[in-house]
Parts: C-alpha cells; structure tokens; sequence
C-alpha cells in the first residue's frame, strides 16, 4: 500500500522540478531565489533515500548513510587536495557545509545512487552482480556527463582549474565517478543480497522515471547555453540505457500494484 505522505513528496518533487526546469532553462532563476537549488537537491536525495529504505529497510537506511557521508568525504578530498575529481571549488550557495562540502552533495549522490542502481537492475535483473554494478556505474558517469558541463559552463556552480576537450572539466572526474559508483554498487549489491525484502514497485518506479527527469533537465539547459557536446554525449547513452530496460517488459506491468493506487 502506498501511504498518501509517500505520493505527496513525490508530487512536492515533480512540482519543484516543472518550476526548476522553467526557471533555469531560460535563466529566470533571480539571486534572492538561489535556495530553491537547495531544496531541489535535498528533495531529490531525500526520494532515493525513500526508495532504500523501502526496499532494503534497516540495510537501505545504513546504506544511505554510508553514500551520504562517503561522497562528501569523496568531495572534501577533492575540494581540499585537488584529487579524485580534479582542482575545483564551489562558486554558489549550496546550503551548510561539512568539512568544507555542502551536504546538498551528499544528498546527490544518494539520488544518482539510487537512480542509476533501478536502471541497471531493469537492464540487467538476473545478471550477474559485478556486470549489474558495472553497468550502474557508467549509468551514474552518463548522469555526471551533463550535470558537470551545466554546473560549470551554464551555471558556474562550481569552477575547475585546468584544460580538457571536454570543456576543461578534468577527465579524471569522470574515471573517479565510475570508480566511486562502482564501489557504492558494488556495496548495495552485496547488502541486498543478503535481504529477503519485496520490491517496492513504487518507489522502484518512481526512481526509473527520476533519471529520466534529471537527464532531461540537464539536457534542456545544455541545449539553451549551447553545450551541443554535452547534450550529445549524454542523450545517447541514456537513450540506449532506456532501450535497454524494455527487453524486460514485466517490470513495467504490476496489476496489483495499481489496485492499490486507485
């Protein structure tokens, strides 16, 4: 059964979303409204914690936190030193820090974690775990291939120091992302192998049409500030990824599921 408090944050969500979408864009976003990218963040992440512990009870939770602060230790390091994703530092308000990294980043990469885990669970249910976390990974690199150009060309979220064909973003950033994907997934998998709990169908897809929406999003604004290159190596893969879940028609009919819903 899903309760009316689980929908009314996931509608919370789209709502924001539409008026992101909108506002960035076409660049309407005024200064005295840059919190709104705070609650965007910490709303996303708050779902794919939703959908963990739903799934995966105390085990998704723990999971959760360990995402959580791993990344924003991931982050520090990289923000401190200059390692893992190259020489950059944050050039707008993301909410509090923790040792020196917004937690609305934490709140991310929950939201990338979960999102990239549904697709490579709908490509690939019954393979093995090392290709299911493989293929998660690079599901979450697609993800940071247009979120990084938008954040630092479009946005000037965060800046970089450095040159690369690929706006002068560190291609290191990207090995990193796989590298730290990989390794989350490869946790998840492991821990949820070790759980009996049913999927929750909701959230499970909630979080395929999550990925979706973030995709679109960072691809809209791409084309409006002129990022061709970010939006092609982007929209591709994803495509491909989406095809690729549609070889398991089942995942995408639950009778039972929408008994529950009228």
């Amino acid at each position: 059964m899903v309760s009316k408090w689980e929908r009314n944050v996931f509608h919370f969500f789209i709502l924001w979303y539409i008026c992101g979408v909108i506002l960035l864009t076409f660049d309407l976003l005024p200064p005295w409204l840059e919190w709104a990218n705070v609650v965007f963040l910490v709303t996303a992440g708050s779902l794919g914690a939703i959908y963990f512990i739903k799934n995966y009870k105390t085990l998704g939770f723990l999971f959760t936190l360990i995402v959580f602060f791993s990344s924003i230790a991931a982050e520090h390091i990289g923000v401190k030193y200059g390692l893992l994703f190259g020489d950059y530092y944050y050039n707008s308000y993301f909410g509090p820090m923790l040792f020196g990294v917004p937690v609305t980043i934490g709140f991310a990469w929950v939201m990338v974690i979960a999102t990239s885990h549904v697709m490579a669970l709908r490509i690939f249910p019954d393979s093995p775990l090392l290709l299911k976390a493989t293929v998660a990974a690079l599901a979450a690199v697609v993800l940071d291939l247009i979120i990084d150009p938008v954040a630092f060309i479009a946005k000037e979220y965060w800046i970089w120091s450095g040159e690369s064909f690929y706006y002068n973003i560190p291609m290191f950033n990207f090995y990193s992302w796989f590298g730290l994907s990989l390794l989350f997934h490869l946790v998840l998998l492991l821990l949820t192998s070790l759980s009996s709990s049913k999927e929750n169908r909701y959230w499970e897809k909630n979080m395929f049409l999550l990925y979706g929406l973030m995709v679109g999003m960072f691809c809209l604004i791409a084309l409006s500030s002129q990022l061709y290159l970010a939006f092609f190596a982007t929209i591709i893969p994803a495509i491909l990824l989406y095809a690729g879940t549609y070889k398991n028609k089942e995942l995408f009919h639950d009778t039972s599921q929408k008994k529950q819903s009228i």
